[in-house]
């Protein structure tokens, strides 16, 4: 079993967490991965399914919103502006995302023999980070296959660190990846879950911020052993939720997951790609037509700070958790990482 930043007796926040602590806490949500790790190559391919059936014919209310758009990221003008996702989300590093959009407009034909023929096509979502200092990005070792693979592994309990899109990820120049973690939220009206998963490739060593004060004496200890560099990379943060909420207040939720960047040392750097999606599956909007009117639920406007803050937090443990989980790695041409375990190792 991996050891989570919870593990060191570091909590964010006050709000319960799910079961696993992950996105998947959100009912029906899984994800999966495909890790390539062959020397040079670092590298991969994460997938996340909003529910398990098929997100064409039912799709999920979303939304998009970016903090520094220096990215390369697939689909989020239609996300945009129509407010639904109806594809798996697929992360990855920067060269690879041409092949992870045509492998997963492949998927997504082979279960939907009907578009491009009595419908429309489809909008696949891709989101990516570069990855090329510990993988030869060059090489596009990513392939049709690997995207099948992460796919058809997605899981409610899933790796989180150096694995699928994270293989080859820094994050405040120590050792990034794949992070996940979960808030719960009651009203009157119910309980709702709100689960985060991040792709974190961000940030310098010398603004992390870690909320202890004994981890952060021993990493400021640490810092004498690092050059100083600037903040250069991107993230990739995914939000999911069972809350009733229409797209415009998805966005609004969405936007904190820069809160949870931030309290972790990014200042949302120029050279930085911040991208974040979300999604909510409690309105399911189906693909076609009928006669009757549509009706969605969604909560009040006055009840929407308990969201802002349960992605706050889960955003901050979720980076914490893809560098805790991630082992030290050596790479192309000899580039090494560390975990930042190794700078809580007295903890």
């Amino acid at each position: 079993m991996q050891k989570r930043i919870r593990d060191y007796g570091i909590e964010i926040g006050s709000l319960e967490t799910g079961r696993l602590n992950k996105i998947s806490d959100v009912g029906g949500v899984t994800s999966g991965h495909a890790t390539i790790d062959d020397g040079p190559l670092k590298t991969g391919v994460t997938a996340i399914l909003p529910h398990q059936g098929n997100v064409f014919t039912n799709k999920v209310v979303g939304a998009a919103h970016v903090l520094n758009g220096f990215g390369k990221s697939v689909g989020t003008i239609q996300l945009e502006e129509l407010g639904t996702i109806e594809t798996p989300i697929l992360l990855t590093n920067t060269l690879s995302i041409g092949t992870c959009t045509d492998s997963l407009i492949d998927y997504m034909l082979k279960h939907n023999p009907e578009i491009g023929r009595t419908t429309g096509t489809v909008n696949p979502v891709v989101g990516e980070c570069n990855d090329m200092y510990l993988n030869d990005i060059r090489a596009r070792a990513v392939q049709s296959r690997h995207v099948k693979e992460a796919l058809t592994s997605a899981a409610i309990d899933f790796q989180e660190g150096g694995v699928g899109a994270g293989t080859g990820m820094k994050c405040f120049g120590l050792k990034g990846g794949i992070g996940s973690s979960s808030r719960v939220i009651s009203y009157p009206h119910g309980s709702y879950t709100i689960g985060v998963l991040t792709l974190t490739n961000f940030g310098s060593l010398e603004q992390l911020r870690v909320n202890d004060k004994r981890a952060g004496h021993i990493i400021k200890q640490r810092l004498a052993e690092h050059s100083p560099e600037p903040d250069k990379g991107s993230v990739i943060v995914v939000v999911a939720t069972d809350l009733p909420v229409s797209s415009r207040q998805l966005k609004r939720i969405i936007k904190r997951a820069g809160v949870g960047l931030s309290r972790c040392g990014s200042y949302i750097g120029n050279g930085s790609g911040d991208v974040i999606l979300g999604f909510s599956t409690a309105n399911q909007v189906p693909h076609h037509a009928d006669a009757q009117i549509s009706r969605y639920s969604a909560i009040h406007e006055e009840d929407i700070d308990l969201a802002f803050l349960a992605v706050a937090d889960a955003t901050e443990e979720a980076v914490l958790n893809s560098m805790i989980t991630a082992e030290t790695v050596t790479g192309r041409d000899g580039n090494t990482l560390h975990s930042l375990r190794e700078f809580m190792e007295f903890i």
